[in-house]
């Protein structure tokens, strides 16, 4: 285990002599911190995975995008100083800091910026947000700190998209290596990676401004168990934990003046994803039995300890062109025996249920499980590692049924996506989809998306299940931490200690 720096608990002892007052030691500012994650990522490269782990250690610390989304959602200039949009809304031209560097000591530049986006959306590319980089029709660079992006249609989401991991700004020479090895332009590089335990990020001096960065060592350890989860912030041994599975024990937390409690909204969507390509699932009846056989509210309560809002399609409240729609495929285990008779499953059906190791899947999984259970849907529970979901499940399709949370902002454009791991097709969607993106007017944008929200509730390619109020547990003497997610960062250049 790391070595901490130790707290003071008192005020020193000093004897008292008749030649003057007592001498008190100053306590040492604190120049490391030790965060704490549910989840390994499976490298260290962004563009190349789906794990959002990857941005919780990376994004804004190693790697760097061109915009910055922000706490409140946003966006502000990161590596791109500022920008102008064409009265068509498809070209953004955008001005670039000048003089800075990456890490292995190459140059950033515009040549920088067209690299990173063309091999987003190369052929081979595997970054999960390829779509968007395959509707840029021209990236020209007129001079080394001028970019020009030319969509094929209108997307009102383009600068916060350009904020998220996939949109880093990778180094040519070093961008087949960052997954073990990444260099990006941002405030910290990486120290060392402990395989199981935890990687570690040093301040890196090469910044452009490295008098801002206030903590110069900073690491980042894996605990997937609740329990130990608490335990560590108990001891001392996390200084915070961002998304944390310590709701049961908030009110030992609220009343230790050590430590600070965060409590904020997310953009995520917990489902019950389904393989729509394997038979019966590929029946809507079957999936919209299954979706009627669930309680979100329980499922809230077993998953979410209550830190949970009720969804009904692939969308939260509180984002643009939001509809309520959890009356469509509400509980009602009546209606879902009637469905899968309709759909001619008459003996018990047995599928797999293939579970994450992050608590709220295996917590949430037993729930799920005993309620299919009482209208003939045996859910066998499979409870495997993060690389095995991500290869079985995720890569390949090897299951029925998974518990899941999907955190991106703006990803309804997964249901329009060929091959993605629930198998979901439908010309109606990819047609609805195509007219939110080229629609500038907001009226007429918000409507749509709704009409996107009612198909995919009425298909019921997934059961959605609820929106996750993300808990941060943390020492009250670190300020800097964010309440609210709009993505999955941990951003260690905001943070300092009191």
């Amino acid at each position: 285990m790391k070595a901490r720096i130790p707290v003071l608990l008192g005020l020193v002892a000093a004897a008292i002599s008749l030649a003057g007052p007592a001498q008190v030691s100053a306590q040492p500012r604190k120049d490391s911190v030790v965060l704490a994650m549910t989840l390994e990522p499976p490298g260290l490269d962004p563009t190349s995975g789906a794990a959002a782990a990857i941005a919780e250690i990376t994004l804004y610390n190693i790697f760097e995008t061109l915009t910055k989304v922000n706490e409140d959602g946003n966006v502000s200039p990161l590596l791109a100083e500022s920008w102008t949009i064409s009265q068509d809304l498809k070209t953004y031209t955008f001005k670039l800091r000048q003089g800075l560097r990456f890490q292995n000591g190459e140059p950033f530049s515009s040549a920088s910026v067209k690299y990173s986006f063309e091999r987003a959306a190369a052929e081979k590319s595997t970054n999960k947000d390829k779509r968007t980089f395959s509707g840029m029709t021209k990236i020209d660079t007129p001079d080394a700190n001028t970019v020009a992006i030319t969509l094929k249609q209108t997307n009102p989401d383009f600068l916060f998209v350009l904020g998220q991991a996939t949109s880093i700004i990778v180094e040519p020479k070093s961008a087949e290596t960052n997954a073990t090895q990444p260099v990006g332009t941002g405030p910290y590089r990486l120290a060392s990676w402990a395989k199981g335990s935890s990687v570690t990020l040093q301040k890196w001096d090469g910044f452009r401004d490295p008098a801002s960065i206030r903590i110069p060592r900073a690491s980042f350890r894996f605990i997937s168990d609740p329990a130990a989860q608490v335990a560590s912030l108990l001891s001392g041994d996390v200084d915070a934990f961002p998304r944390v599975s310590a709701a049961r024990s908030l009110a030992q937390f609220r009343s230790d003046p050590r430590f600070q409690v965060l409590v904020g909204g997310s953009r995520a969507k917990t489902i019950v994803a389904i393989n729509n390509k394997k038979k019966p699932l590929d029946d809507v009846r079957v999936r919209r039995a299954i979706a009627a056989a669930i309680d979100r509210k329980a499922v809230i309560e077993g998953a979410a300890d209550g830190f949970g809002v009720p969804i009904g399609s692939h969308y939260v409240p509180g984002a643009f062109g939001y509809v309520d729609l959890t009356g469509v495929n509400a509980f009602n285990p009546d209606r879902a025996k009637a469905l899968l008779k309709e759909a001619g499953i008459t003996g018990p059906l047995e599928l797999s249920l293939v579970l994450p190791p992050t608590p709220y899947a295996r917590q949430g999984g037993e729930v799920v499980a005993a309620q299919l259970a009482k209208v003939g849907i045996v859910a066998k529970i499979q409870n495997v590692e993060w690389a095995q979901w991500l290869s079985g499940v995720y890569k390949n399709m090897a299951y029925d049924l998974s518990i899941i949370s999907h955190v991106e902002p703006f990803d309804l454009g997964n249901y329009a996506r060929k091959g993605y791991y629930w198998g979901y097709e439908s010309a109606r969607f990819n047609e609805i989809f195509d007219k939110i993106n080229s629609t500038g007017n907001d009226a007429d944008r918000a409507r749509l998306i709704g009409d996107a929200q009612r198909l995919i509730a009425e298909d019921s390619p997934n059961v959605f299940l609820y929106q996750p109020q993300w808990i941060t547990v943390a020492s009250a003497k670190l300020k800097g931490l964010w309440k609210d997610v709009p993505l999955f960062a941990n951003d260690l250049s905001a943070l300092r200690w009191e």
